[in-house]
């Protein structure tokens, strides 16, 4: 079961990975329960949407943007394994591509091109 301290825990392990507080943009008010994950494509997304478990959600701020949304009392839905493929995924789709390949290599992720043998 993943928690906010797993949460905490895989981002700030990431350089450049955390942003300020959501706000909602009708309310003006803090989103305090609410995730925003970014996925690699609009296809990622629609099969995280589709997840049986119901735990991803979007609005329509993000259509024909590829993210999903998770509200934190959801996370015990996912297992920390999940959840950390959740966040490196997100972080991948953002990062300045020097910092992650550097990043991946510190992990010992085959990346492109690397010999798999």
């Amino acid at each position: 079961m993943a928690t906010m301290a797993d949460l905490d825990r895989l981002t700030r392990a990431m350089p450049h990975s955390r942003r300020p507080d959501a706000i909602d943009s009708q309310s003006g008010e803090r989103l305090d329960d609410v995730l925003m994950f970014r996925v690699a494509d609009l296809g990622v997304k629609e099969l995280l949407l589709a997840d049986d478990r119901g735990v991803f959600f979007t609005t329509p701020h993000f259509d024909g943007y590829p993210a999903v949304l998770l509200r934190i009392p959801n996370l015990a839905s996912l297992d920390q394994e999940e959840l950390g493929d959740l966040v490196i995924e997100a972080w991948l789709t953002r990062a300045q591509k020097r910092v992650a390949k550097a990043w991946l290599e510190e992990q010992g992720v085959p990346q492109a091109g690397d010999d798999l043998d």
